[in-house]
């Protein structure tokens, strides 16, 4: 699976700050639907045990520290804490937006009876195991042959992925997928009761594979995903913005800062003004 970059378009309602909803493309989408492929212990992985909801922490925890002794014989705990994704047809070619789980390297097995035709329609991963047909040992090596990567059926498109990319997909802020069409977001523009559409701000987010990871996370635990993740991300140039506005219109303040720059002549005239004064005080005395 590539690892790149995503852009989104977002539309924003500037008044409540919220994301009304994000214009994606195939890439993004794929990203959403991968996720639901993903087994749950590589999400445990991806956002550690502390960043976990709930207890499911505890039990990665669990097969981390329990003793092999304790688990089957053909078991590896790596095959329960770092599951390998298998996916046939569609998905492959995904755009990665999380980090990749290193897999465990060792490879299962599978083992069938050799005594005859019969038997061959039994399989086991243990080659202690026994053939229920002759009671024989199953410990015949059997090679797992790969699927050839296929397209949907009654089309010549090798496009790889979930969605097609010929469509431009809206996102909600829940994360709520569907196409892009004018009617829906004439519709959504009355669901959110927005009279004035100068209100409305549209922002363009890259994302990378730490707000893919954030995504993630919030996903577990939010219904609205895009503004708890995405804002946040363009508060910086916001405020950027602001600083830039307050030094464009400070030109009087640096008008009023001249004086002080020029302290030094104002204060020798005034000094000369009260030598002055004292001197006439002095011929007054006298």
């Amino acid at each position: 699976m590539e690892e790149t970059n995503v852009s989104l378009r977002l539309l924003i309602n500037t008044e409540s700050q919220k994301v009304l909803f994000a214009e994606a493309d195939k890439n993004f989408i794929d990203f959403l639907f991968h996720i639901l492929s993903l087994p749950v212990g590589t999400f445990i992985t991806i956002l550690t045990k502390q960043g976990m909801v709930g207890s499911l922490g505890n039990i990665y925890e669990s097969i981390e520290n329990i003793n092999i002794t304790c688990l089957q014989p053909n078991l590896n705990k790596e095959t329960l804490l770092k599951s390998k994704v298998h996916i046939s047809g569609g998905g492959t070619g995904v755009t990665l937006l999380l980090p990749k789980v290193k897999s465990p390297s060792t490879s299962r097995y599978w083992y069938r009876c050799s005594r005859d035709y019969s038997c061959y329609s039994y399989v086991s991963n243990d080659s202690s195991a026994k053939c229920p047909n002759c009671e024989r040992s199953m410990n015949d090596n059997v090679n797992f042959v790969d699927p050839p990567r296929a397209t949907n059926v009654g089309s010549s498109s090798s496009e790889e992925g979930y969605v097609k990319g010929v469509v431009t997909y809206m996102v909600m802020d829940d994360l709520v997928v569907k196409p892009m069409s004018t009617i829906s977001c004439v519709t959504l523009l009355n669901r959110f009761n927005v009279k004035d559409v100068g209100v409305l701000e549209e922002k363009v987010v890259d994302l990378g594979i730490d707000e893919g990871v954030k995504l993630l996370k919030a996903s577990l635990q939010s219904k609205t995903v895009l503004t708890d993740v995405l804002l946040p991300l363009l508060k910086p140039e916001g405020k950027l913005e602001s600083e830039r506005q307050t030094t464009m219109g400070g030109n009087g303040a640096d008008a009023v800062a001249a004086p002080a720059g020029g302290g030094a002549p104002a204060a020798a005239a005034a000094n000369s003004k009260n030598e002055e004064n004292v001197e006439d005080t002095g011929e007054y005395g006298d």
